[in-house]
């Protein structure tokens, strides 16, 4: 179900709203910035999310193709979305982290489903051979 969420960094600097279905999954990846983050997140369209304080509390991190815009507040260092362009994935999206999610319940977040991603081998359409410890 389609539900209104709002979210934020840890000192609140950077604050957003996202209309998501927790219910239709979310991701897990284990390329390097994935992995190194323990990033858990579920992509929206651009007009599913908005951008309510913030925008120059960020700082922006790319690497790579540089296709992924991979922000983190100046302050606290928390990356609480990001956003890109893959033409593969259906273009332009936000990639919102669920632990940044302020009034989501835990029960929700349990329920989730995750899909995994082989990003470390640009094997991105398969499960890697071993998720454990993502």
């Amino acid at each position: 179900m389609l539900k209104t969420y709002t979210g934020s960094c840890h000192c609140k600097a950077v604050r957003f709203e996202v209309d998501l279905d927790l219910a239709a999954g979310s991701g897990r990846c284990n390329c390097s910035i994935c992995f190194k983050t323990r990033n858990w997140s579920a992509s929206v369209k651009p007009d599913a999310f908005r951008l309510l304080a913030g925008e120059d509390a960020q700082s922006d991190y790319q690497f790579g193709s540089n296709s992924i815009h991979n922000l983190f507040c100046k302050t606290c260092g928390v990356r609480s979305y990001g956003h890109g362009y893959l033409e593969q994935t259906g273009g332009a999206f936000v990639s919102v982290k669920l632990t940044c999610l302020d009034d989501v319940p835990p029960e929700e977040l349990v329920s989730t489903p995750v899909q995994y991603f082989d990003g470390l081998h640009n094997n991105w359409w398969n499960v890697p051979e071993e998720t454990r410890h993502l």
